[in-house]
């Protein structure tokens, strides 16, 4: 029988990195202590890596938050569709009265 899989937080991840990366615990020991594969732990070095640069950019102050944007990207998807829509009724109505008269 599988053990369950343990789901890290980021926090979790980060802990465990640095206990290799500064406290130079080796990767087997650690792997063995969590139950994780080695491949794993390399694979959440590689990604801490990749996206350390993200911790040092400045974050530009935005008036609103990244849900408000989205909302507003919809709301403005949902009227186009509504105009299209619309267009396309007009069109039908008038093709039903066209072809009712004949």
């Amino acid at each position: 029988m599988k053990k369950p899989r343990k789901h890290y937080t980021g926090q979790e991840k980060v802990a465990i990195l640095r206990r290799h990366l500064l406290e130079q615990e080796p990767v087997s020991k650690l792997c063995d202590e969590l139950g994780l594969q080695p491949t794993v732990f390399y694979r959440w070095q590689k990604e801490f890596f990749e996206n350390g640069a993200a911790a040092f950019e400045v974050k530009g102050r935005s008036d609103q938050p990244p849900e408000k944007d989205r909302i507003q990207f919809l709301e403005k998807k949902i009227q186009r569709k509504d105009k299209v829509l619309a267009e396309l009724m007009g069109e039908y109505v008038a093709l039903k009265k066209e072809l009712g008269e004949l």
